[in-house]
């Protein structure tokens, strides 16, 4: 009963406006540092791109988990997947990110930036699933591969 009046005067069922709100804003930041660092080397998607790939992926599981609340008839005849909204977000951000991937004078180019943008998806995957510290670790580590590995690339190794 409480539950039902809870559900009408918020929208929400399972997760409170404020968490939402934080786990949306977390995904937003998180993802923020893998986009300064695509920014800073002028690659196609840079900032806001990451930020929005983060976002949107957050709010698929945050929905995710309102919509599996929604009463579909007796637990026997729901078929609510949570790993379908992985799948589903994991198939459009590497849509996005094969778009960034192009042959230029026989050279693919690109692939690391298509490679962190797949990954500021899964970045609002944690986040939209409350695992904001995992999505901040993922974050540094991104951060850390992009900028220090360059180092000991050789020149022409490097994909972009």
């Amino acid at each position: 009963m409480i539950e039902d009046i809870l559900r009408d005067a918020t929208g929400f069922a399972t997760v409170p406006p404020a968490v939402a709100a934080a786990r949306l804003i977390a995904a937003a930041l998180i993802a923020a540092v893998i986009g300064l660092e695509r920014e800073w080397r002028a690659k196609p998607a840079g900032l806001r791109t990451h930020m929005l790939v983060s976002v949107a992926a957050c709010l698929f599981v945050i929905l995710g988990q309102e919509i599996s609340q929604i009463d579909f008839g007796t637990p026997d005849q729901q078929r609510n997947d949570p790993l379908r909204l992985i799948e589903a977000v994991t198939a459009g951000v590497a849509f996005l990110a094969a778009g960034l991937i192009f042959n230029r004078d026989g050279k693919v180019q690109n692939v690391t930036t298509g490679a962190s943008l797949w990954l500021a998806g899964a970045i609002g995957l944690g986040c939209g699933a409350g695992q904001m510290l995992l999505a901040g670790m993922a974050a540094i580590i991104v951060v850390v591969v992009l900028f220090f590995i360059q180092f000991f690339e050789k020149p022409r190794d490097r994909q972009e």
